[in-house]
């Protein structure tokens, strides 16, 4: 699961090089500044066995240790979950549960990745509405209550088919038609709300379609995922997207990397309590040309279905300059960088997994 990427992330962030001890001095100073914390901070993160959760403790783990960073879900971890290092149930619409968590913890950070996905939310408004919106509620309260720096992330999915698409501005008009969208919309104004009349120490980072070598888990952009897994171990792929819908992206190394940067920036250098952040935009057509760099006999099929629509309210080009005047962001990974390191790690860690050595896609790596 992308560990190759994840190992390099954590080396070049923190392991080597002239720069590691600045980045680790402003992350410790930030957190003394703003916290009064001189230990590192204890990090709870919520929703730990999503696409998100596992590789982003890996990386705070490297960074502050095991024992600082918990992972928390209400689902049965596997055994590598287990001995990375603190795994605990935790169901965020139980608040009282969430108090003891964080009393018990001395908790100081959280990170709140529970979330029902776009696509999966259509399916289940209810469900989606207690996740999503209940569950926000909850985090965001605990985290008044004790003093918490709190991060929810948010999505292209917060827009919709009035706001512009290309590019989307930091602030613009939103109103999304997903339920998904809607809830992310509330989390961004409900979190900003509590800054403004409680001082409550939020930040929220709105993520393009995220890829990583995961499985895909639901999400309107989960073909750019998909395609990884079907093109190499059949060569073909039936793509649910218009072959020329634009949508941004983030290869995962750059988006752990934006939520640690972000989490470490010192308060007085954030304008805002959201911010867009993104890397590229693509198509899917755009995405099987440089796949079939890897893949010479790749044949993907159209056959758009309800989330063409969902993506056509949706940005096809993320303005992230406030992020990157701010507090420095900056990407790494470009479309042909993406491609590459998917096409090994999937190949690697997927289908060399299950079929050995031998796969029925020809591959020229």
């Amino acid at each position: 699961m992308f560990r190759k990427c994840v190992t390099t992330l954590v080396q070049n962030t923190f392991c080597s090089g002239p720069s590691t001890h600045i980045i680790q001095e402003i992350c410790q100073r930030s957190i003394h500044n703003t916290t009064g914390l001189l230990r590192p901070p204890k990090i709870l993160i919520t929703g730990g066995l999503g696409q998100l959760g596992t590789e982003c403790a890996k990386l705070l783990r490297a960074q502050y240790g095991s024992e600082n960073v918990i992972l928390s879900d209400i689902i049965k971890p596997n055994q590598a979950a287990v001995e990375s290092g603190p795994y605990i149930f935790a169901d965020i619409l139980d608040f009282k549960g969430l108090q003891k968590i964080v009393v018990d913890h001395r908790v100081d950070w959280l990170i709140h990745f529970s979330a029902l996905l776009s696509a999966v939310g259509e399916q289940n408004v209810p469900l989606a509405v207690r996740v999503n919106i209940e569950g926000v509620h909850n985090v965001i309260e605990l985290a008044k209550q004790y003093k918490l720096r709190i991060f929810v992330p948010s999505t292209i999915g917060a827009f919709g088919p009035d706001s512009p698409r290309n590019p989307t501005p930091n602030v613009t008009i939103q109103r999304p038609r997903t339920i998904y969208g809607v809830s992310k919309v509330h989390a961004e104004l409900i979190g900003e709300y509590y800054y403004h009349k409680f001082g409550l120490d939020f930040r929220c980072l709105r993520f393009p379609g995220v890829i990583s070598s995961d499985p895909p888990g639901g999400g309107t952009t989960d073909y750019a995922v998909a395609i990884f897994h079907e093109a190499l171990r059949t060569g073909k792929y039936t793509c649910y997207l218009k072959p020329n819908t634009r949508l941004p992206m983030m290869y995962i190394e750059d988006c752990l990397r934006a939520l640690h940067e972000f989490m470490c920036a010192p308060d007085d250098k954030l304008k805002r309590r959201v911010y867009n952040v993104t890397a590229m935009s693509f198509t899917p057509e755009e995405l099987v040309e440089c796949l079939s760099k890897y893949i010479p006999n790749l044949h993907v099929n159209y056959k758009p279905d309800n989330r063409q629509l969902i993506a056509d309210s949706w940005p096809q080009v993320f303005d992230d300059s406030e992020a990157r005047r701010d507090w420095n962001w900056q990407h790494k990974y470009d479309l042909n960088n993406l491609v590459d390191f998917m096409v090994k790690d999937v190949q690697e860690n997927y289908i060399n997994a299950v079929n050995g050595s031998d796969t029925r896609a020809t591959i020229k790596i």
